[in-house]
């Protein structure tokens, strides 16, 4: 579903993403993880289109990511991309103008588990309220490829529990979910998959089960494994 092949991103001096090699195929749910400055959210951003490689290349089912590919990834960035006089139905209304997989009807469903009322204004939305708008218009789409950056950012404990069912009701034998978060535990009970970045570079890409079962340690235990004397 997608390929990144030696993909690198230089921004001046610094090194974003370097020399990524990842394969993601459909039917998985995958976390991306990594401390602060890893590289995920400018290697998600490439996938999307919306940052040039500097070198390397993102492939999306063999191709070159691009205008037609943004038609089957959705993306939820962790910056608010809304503007400040739109009501929940406003941003419904945007993305139905954008993207032909939106359905109103899905989004209207998930805004109800969210909690969340057509008539609010964005700008009167709590930080935690935000983050679940933003979640219901990424799924209300029917995309190959979700990508959401840091999902329960703001996210209270019982809001979590919504937001962790309605991630695993999108996923499915013919869609990649991709996750990027830095709340590991909550990742462990979605995923199935984790590719670990430090530095710019990809350290490993696991199966968890297939972890688990061999080396018999969960995504928690390797993620501190791999950055406990990067992040103690």
């Amino acid at each position: 579903m997608l390929e990144s092949k030696d993909l690198t991103k230089v921004f001046g001096n610094k090194t974003a993403v370097d020399h990524v090699n990842l394969k993601l195929d459909a039917g998985h749910i995958v976390a991306l993880l990594g401390p602060n400055g890893s590289g995920k959210t400018t290697w998600m951003k490439m996938v999307t289109g919306l940052i040039k490689p500097s070198s390397g290349s993102m492939l999306f089912r063999g191709e070159p990511v691009g205008l037609e590919s943004r038609k089957h990834i959705a993306y939820m960035s962790t910056e608010p991309y809304f503007y400040t006089w739109m009501t929940v139905r406003d941003v419904g209304r945007y993305y139905e103008d954008f993207f032909e997989d939106y359905s109103a009807q899905k989004y209207e469903a998930l805004l109800r588990k969210m909690e969340l009322d057509m008539q609010m204004k964005t700008k009167t939305l709590s930080s935690g309220m935000m983050a679940k708008l933003k979640i219901a218009v990424t799924l209300a789409r029917n995309a190959d490829v979700y990508m959401l950056d840091e999902p329960f950012n703001g996210i209270d404990l019982l809001a979590r529990d919504e937001i962790r069912a309605s991630i695993i009701e999108a996923a499915g034998p013919d869609k990649l979910l991709i996750l990027s978060s830095h709340l590991v535990e909550e990742m462990e009970t979605i995923a199935d998959q984790a590719a670990f970045m430090h530095s710019g570079r990809l350290v490993e890409k696991r199966d968890l089960e297939e972890m688990r079962m061999t080396d018999g340690v969960s995504m928690t235990d390797r993620y501190r494994a791999i950055y406990g004397h990067v992040e103690g």
